[in-house]
C-alpha cells in the first residue's frame, strides 16, 4: 500500500470516533452487508463517518491491508478495528456493540 493511501485511511480513523468503511453511502448502500451495518448504527442513533470505498480503488484495497481483514464493511470505534458485518450483527444482537459505544463514551444522537 502506498504511504498516501495509508495516511488517508489513518486520518479517517484517527479523526472520527466511529468510522465505517463501506460500499456506497449510508443513504444509498451498494451492498447488503454495508446496508446491514449502517442500519444497526442508525438504530443505535450513533453519529458515524462513512467512507465510500467504491470512490477510490486504492482505499478499497488499502483498508483490507491496513486492518488485515479481507472484507468490507469495516467498523472502527475510537481508532480500534471492531469487525465486519457478521461480527457487528452478533455484537448488536448480544448487546456488546452498545456497551462498547457507551464504554468508549461515544455520543448518541439526542
Amino acid at each position: 500500500m502506498e504511504d498516501k493511501t495509508r495516511d488517508i485511511i489513518k486520518d479517517h480513523i484517527d479523526n472520527n470516533e466511529v468510522c465505517l468503511f463501506m460500499k456506497g453511502t449510508p443513504d444509498a448502500p451498494q451492498c447488503g452487508f454495508s446496508m446491514a451495518v449502517t442500519n444497526l448504527l442508525k438504530i443505535l442513533e450513533v453519529n458515524f463517518k462513512a467512507i465510500n470505498v467504491l470512490e477510490d480503488q486504492s482505499i478499497r484495497e488499502g483498508i483490507k491491508t491496513y486492518s488485515d481483514w479481507p472484507t468490507i464493511p469495516q467498523l472502527y470505534i475510537k481508532k480500534e478495528f471492531v469487525g465486519g458485518c457478521d461480527i457487528i450483527k452478533e455484537m448488536y444482537e448480544n448487546g456488546e456493540l452498545k456497551k462498547i459505544l457507551e464504554t468508549k463514551n461515544i455520543n448518541f444522537k439526542k
